[in-house]
């Protein structure tokens, strides 16, 4: 059965944290507004490549425990980011390719394997009524849809023409997260000692990472001088260090503005396997000119 246009994703079973998200929406911090979009922009990509989609369709991005879903008419649709088991009425699909999902039946993408955050696409995208022109949630700002629950409904929208794409390799989640990281504005709040110890300590994921920021485990960085900050424009991957002296890597649901010194800027395309890290993972901070 060929899929039709038109019909809705209903959701069985949402998960710890399931949101609608695309490219995001860029160009409104002036406004307070922050990005947002999928935190592995990579994943998210492919996912709609392999099936014709435009890069920045909407899909949904699952957090650890992944989703089910039902739609009402047959689909094609491609999990991928964070390995994990998926199946179709309880019969095993392929992860990371496109699968067809008739009208009815459960598709369920279980927890992750390897990784954190799983994209569940669709052909055709998912069609939430977009605010500021991105479909995409944002958890501090509560703009976009809000994150899914049980029995929440999504509009799908129109497959595309040709054939899905596929099969293709994906990346794994990083054994050791090493973060390229472009010192300033604020360096010269910190000692010497304390830019060495960015540099050269074993950092760490910690378990209280979410999608505003990846939090990091160990060393403490030494002020050079006291006192805080006017609030000041914040960016994505800006790397804030709050009181108690421990990074914070900025990712896309980050706040606009921020009182605390930030140390360095991580670049963005640095920043997909900060959003497959899992905690505990090693995180070395590399300091580029």
């Amino acid at each position: 059965m060929t899929p039709v246009p038109g019909g809705v994703l209903h959701v069985v079973r949402a998960g710890a944290l399931t949101t609608v998200q695309d490219a995001g929406r860029p160009g409104w911090a002036h406004l307070g507004v922050g990005r947002a979009g999928a935190l592995d922009a990579p994943a998210a990509r492919l996912a709609n490549r392999l099936l014709g989609n435009p890069p920045d369709a909407a899909l949904l991005e699952t957090t650890v425990t992944g989703c089910a879903v039902r739609p009402d008419r047959t689909v094609v649709a491609v999990v991928g980011g964070a390995g994990c088991r998926v199946t179709v009425d309880g019969r095993p699909v392929a992860w990371g390719a496109p699968v067809r999902v008739p009208a009815g039946a459960v598709l369920d993408v279980g927890p992750a394997l390897d990784g954190v955050r799983g994209y569940l696409a669709f052909a055709g995208g998912l069609e939430p009524e977009p605010v500021l022109g991105s479909r995409s949630a944002d958890l501090l700002s509560g703009l976009g849809p809000a994150p899914l629950s049980d029995g929440d409904t999504l509009p799908l929208g129109e497959p595309a023409a040709g054939p899905p794409q596929g099969p293709t390799p994906w990346p794994g989640a990083p054994a050791e997260l090493v973060l390229p990281l472009h010192l300033g504005p604020r360096h010269a709040w910190f000692t010497p000692a304390a830019l060495r110890t960015l540099t050269t300590a074993a950092y760490r994921v910690s378990p209280h990472s979410n999608r505003i920021g990846l939090r990091t485990e160990g060393p403490a960085l030494e002020r050079a001088r006291d006192g805080e900050l006017p609030s000041e424009g914040m960016v994505l991957g800006a790397v804030q260090v709050p009181p108690d002296g421990l990074p914070v890597v900025f990712l896309n649901d980050h706040p606009t503005t921020g009182g605390y010194p930030v140390v360095g800027v991580v670049p963005e395309t640095a920043l997909a396997g900060a959003a497959q890290a899992v905690p505990g993972t090693r995180v070395r901070f590399s300091v580029r000119a």
